[in-house]
C-alpha cells in the first residue's frame, strides 16, 4: 500500500516537473501572437468541460490505474506540440491535455482514498486520519516539481556565454509592459534558439513518458468504490444546483482569485517582470523560489491550522497577496535588483500555499455532504479565473490586471469573512 502511495506521488512529480515548468515559460517562449497564453487558456477551458463528463466515463471504462496512465500520456501530447508551436498544433494539444486533467486528478484522489481506507482497515486506524496523511505525503513530494522543472529550464536555456553589460532598455518592463504588441527591440524577450527549445522539450517529453511507464509497471490495481456513482449529467445538474447555497456564492470570488493570481504569476510576472528585464533563461531560476516556499508553507499551514484556526491564515494570505500587488504596481524591475525577483516569487509561494490548500479544505468543511458538487464548483470557478486571465492576456494592460486582482481579492475576503461570522454566530447560538 505504501509503495503505491509513493509510486503515484513520484509519477505526478515527474509529470508536473515537466508541465509546470513549460507552463511558466509559455508567455515567453511562445509569445508571438500570444500563442503560449492562448494554449494555456484552452487547457483550462477544456478542463472545465472535462470535469463534468470525462472522469466518470474513463474511470468506469479503464479503472483507476489505466485512467492515470492514459491521462499522463494525454499531457505528453502537449510537450510534443511544443517542438513545432503553431495554433494548428498547440490548440488541439491543449484540448487533449485539458481533457486529461480532470480524470487524472479525480483518479488520483480516488486511488489515494481507496489506499487510505484499506490501510486503515488493516491497521485499525481512523480512515480519515490515514487518508489525510497519505495526501500530505503526496503533496509534499508533488509540490517540489516546481523546483526540479525550473532548475532544468534554467540550465538548458541559459546563454552559452555570460554577456557583459548590455544596453537593453527596461523602461517598458513591469507595469509599463505592453502585452498587446511584441517588443522586438528588447533582446531579453527574444526566444532562445530552436536547439535549446528542442533540447528542453525532449527532456520534458522523456520525463512525462517515464511517469506513464512508472505508473504502468509499478502501480497495483485498486478496486474503486463509489467513484462517481452518479452519471455525468447528474453531476452537472448537482453542480449548478449547488449554486443555490449562500456559502457557495460567497466563496466564488475567492475561488476565482485563486485562478487569477496563479495565472498572473505564470503569464504576466514571468514575462513582463522577469523575462523583460532579466532574460527568459532566468524565469526558471526565479520560479524555483516560488516552488520551494509553496511546498514548505503548504506543509506548514496544515500543521499550524489546528492550533491557530483558519482566520489568521486567510488574513495572512490576503495581506501578503495585497502587498505583492502593491509591489508589482510600484517596483520598476531592474537587473541589478535581482534579489527583488526572488523576494516577490518567494512571498507569492507563501500566499499561493494559503489559497491552494486552505480554500480547498474550506470547501470540505462547509459542504461535507455534497463534496462532489462542491469540488466541481471549486474546479469550475478556479478554472474560470485562469480562462479570464489567460484569455485577456493580450487585451488588458498589466495596470488593469493588478487592479482586477486587488478588487477580486477584496470581494473574496469580504465573502470569506461573512461566512466566518455566520459560523461563529451559529456556534454561539448552540452554546446558549
Amino acid at each position: 500500500i505504501l509503495k503505491n502511495v509513493l509510486v503515484v506521488s513520484f509519477g505526478f512529480l515527474l509529470l508536473f516537473t515537466a508541465f509546470q515548468s513549460v507552463q511558466n515559460l509559455q508567455s515567453s517562449i511562445n509569445s508571438v501572437q500570444g500563442l503560449g497564453i492562448a494554449s494555456l487558456a484552452t487547457i483550462y477551458a477544456a478542463l472545465v468541460v472535462s470535469c463534468m463528463f470525462v472522469p466518470t466515463y474513463m474511470i468506469r471504462r479503464l479503472g483507476l490505474k489505466y485512467t492515470l496512465v492514459v491521462s499522463v500520456l494525454m499531457y505528453s501530447v502537449y510537450f510534443v506540440a511544443n517542438f513545432y508551436p503553431t495554433f494548428a498544433t498547440m490548440i488541439p494539444a491543449s484540448i487533449v491535455l485539458g481533457s486529461g486533467g480532470a480524470p487524472l486528478w479525480t483518479a488520483k484522489c480516488a486511488y489515494l482514498t481507496a489506499l487510505g481506507t484499506e490501510y486503515a482497515g488493516l491497521t485499525g486506524q481512523v480512515a480519515g486520519d490515514v487518508i489525510t496523511r497519505f495526501f500530505g505525503v503526496f503533496f509534499m513530494i508533488f509540490q517540489t516539481g516546481q523546483i526540479w522543472g525550473n532548475l532544468i529550464s534554467y540550465y538548458v536555456l541559459r546563454p552559452d556565454a555570460i554577456l557583459g553589460a548590455t544596453n537593453v532598455s527596461v523602461e517598458n518592463c513591469g507595469i509599463a509592459f505592453s502585452t498587446a504588441e511584441d517588443d522586438t527591440a528588447n533582446t531579453n524577450l527574444q526566444a532562445p534558439d530552436n536547439v535549446k527549445i528542442y533540447t528542453l522539450m525532449t527532456v520534458y517529453t522523456v520525463i512525462s513518458l517515464s511517469a506513464a511507464l512508472a505508473l504502468l509497471l509499478f502501480l497495483d490495481h485498486v478496486e474503486q468504490k463509489d467513484v462517481h456513482k452518479n452519471p455525468p449529467l447528474a453531476l452537472l445538474v448537482e453542480t449548478l444546483r449547488h449554486l443555490r447555497k449562500p456559502y457557495q456564492c460567497l466563496l466564488i470570488p475567492l475561488t476565482i482569485f485563486s485562478g487569477l493570481e496563479q495565472a498572473f504569476l505564470w503569464g504576466d510576472f514571468t514575462q513582463a517582470y522577469v523575462s523583460c528585464s532579466w532574460g527568459i533563461h532566468r524565469v526558471g531560476f526565479v520560479m524555483i523560489t516560488f516552488g520551494f516556499t509553496d511546498a514548505v508553507f503548504s506543509m506548514l499551514f496544515g500543521a499550524v491550522i489546528p492550533k491557530v484556526g483558519r482566520l489568521p491564515i486567510f488574513l495572512l494570505g490576503a495581506v501578503v497577496s495585497g502587498a505583492l500587488v502593491a509591489a508589482c504596481f510600484l517596483w520598476k524591475p531592474m537587473p541589478d535588483q535581482s534579489y527583488v525577483f526572488f523576494l516577490i516569487a518567494g512571498f507569492w509561494g507563501l500566499a499561493d500555499a494559503v489559497w491552494q490548500t486552505q480554500v480547498n479544505a474550506f470547501y470540505s468543511v462547509l459542504f461535507p455532504e455534497d463534496k462532489e458538487a462542491a469540488f466541481a464548483n471549486y474546479r469550475l470557478w478556479e478554472s474560470l479565473g485562469f480562462i479570464v486571465a489567460f484569455g485577456t492576456q493580450k487585451i488588458l494592460t498589466i495596470h488593469f490586471k493588478l487592479i482586477l486582482l486587488s478588487t477580486v481579492l477584496a470581494l473574496g475576503m469580504l465573502g470569506y469573512i461573512i461566512i466566518e461570522i455566520n459560523i461563529m454566530k451559529k456556534k454561539i447560538a448552540l452554546q446558549t
